[in-house]
């Protein structure tokens, strides 16, 4: 399995790989409709924020094949894509970007508009992990080793990936030496993901129980802790994959670096505090068992959220494409998003 990226923009569809289906299969979907993208998003078949982002800007331009270039069609189908997964912020940020670009233009000329929108803006994806990857490598010392939650390469950015974009970067000039990637349950996305992209990049790597993490960094081995971001407020509360909040208290706990690694287009001008950020949960029937396979009992609930926050002070740094942000986040963010 070799590819680039995991979507490909392609008139009139958007075609996205069902990452549900990996390692062990490679399907391609292509989506054609507004309804098509949206399950994809909600059932994680498409996934990772800034991946999101090219789907929210791929998604207009499929609205506007299917069903016309009208102000309002066009404004109720980027508001049907925003709200398919309200924590990642890019998936609005894309659909938003590419509605005002459209609208600005004559309506004759918007398909072409929006198409052209989306291949670029899969294209600056790619330019700015390429930047952020290299920032991000230089904060860790030769020989390091690096613990990392969730999935944040390839697979869900379209480029090299921003934590593990980093992860791929430090390995290439010597820095890394070892990688360990959580499990991330209940969907497995370290497990099926990660860890398929770490074998691909043939970076000595190793896979661990979300449960024992803790344990791992009580040990003294990891270096550093680099994880993706879903949101990050204006204080530096991160949302983040469910488990990185765990991560990062322990991490504080040990005295090991704790690094989120997003584009600048993760940061929510809107969002003060992690306060703002609303809870969302998945399907308890998630909890008991994975695909065809269950090991609970039928009827039990579970307590499934889809993501947590991380608070600020567990976070040692941020790595954009534009630099590294560091304590007080107030100001260093301002400075950041003011950066043309």
């Amino acid at each position: 399995m070799r590819f680039d990226s995991p979507v490909r923009v392609a008139r009139p569809a958007l075609d996205v790989l069902d990452q549900t289906r990996l390692p062990h299969e490679e399907v391609w979907l292509s989506l054609r409709r507004v309804g098509e993208l949206c399950e994809a998003v909600r059932s994680l078949r498409v996934r990772g924020a800034p991946l999101l982002g090219v789907c929210g800007a791929g998604g207009v331009a499929i609205a506007a094949e299917e069903l016309g270039v009208a102000d309002a069609i066009l404004q109720e189908a980027a508001e049907q894509i925003a709200d398919t997964r309200p924590t990642a912020v890019e998936l609005r940020t894309g659909a938003e970007l590419a509605l005002a670009t459209a609208l600005a233009r004559s309506p004759r000329d918007r398909a072409d508009t929006l198409w052209t929108f989306a291949r670029d803006y899969l294209s600056r994806r790619r330019d700015e992990d390429a930047r952020l990857a290299s920032l991000g490598a230089g904060l860790l010392d030769k020989g390091s080793v690096v613990l990392t939650h969730c999935n944040t390469g390839m697979l869900a950015t379209g480029g090299i990936g921003t934590a593990l974009g980093v992860i791929r970067v430090a390995f290439e000039q010597g820095r890394l030496s070892h990688c360990y990637a959580t499990e991330t349950r209940p969907l497995l996305q370290g497990a099926r993901l990660t860890a398929w992209e770490l074998k691909q990049a043939a970076i000595p790597s190793s896979l661990v129980p979300d449960t024992a993490a803790a344990a791992l960094l009580g040990t003294g081995k990891v270096s550093a802790v680099i994880t993706g971001a879903d949101r990050i407020a204006m204080n530096g509360d991160t949302a983040n994959k469910v488990g990185t909040y765990g991560l990062a208290a322990v991490a504080s706990r040990h005295g090991v670096p704790f690094y989120v690694s997003a584009p600048r287009s993760t940061f929510d001008p809107g969002c003060p505090t992690g306060a703002a950020i609303p809870p969302r949960f998945r399907s308890p029937h998630e909890g008991g068992g994975f695909r065809g396979q269950r090991w609970s009992p039928d009827g039990l609930g579970a307590f499934n959220p889809a993501f947590d926050v991380t608070p600020a002070e567990l976070i040692t740094a941020f790595i954009t494409e534009a630099g590294i942000a560091r304590p007080p986040f107030g100001s260093s963010f301002r400075a950041l998003l003011a950066q043309p």
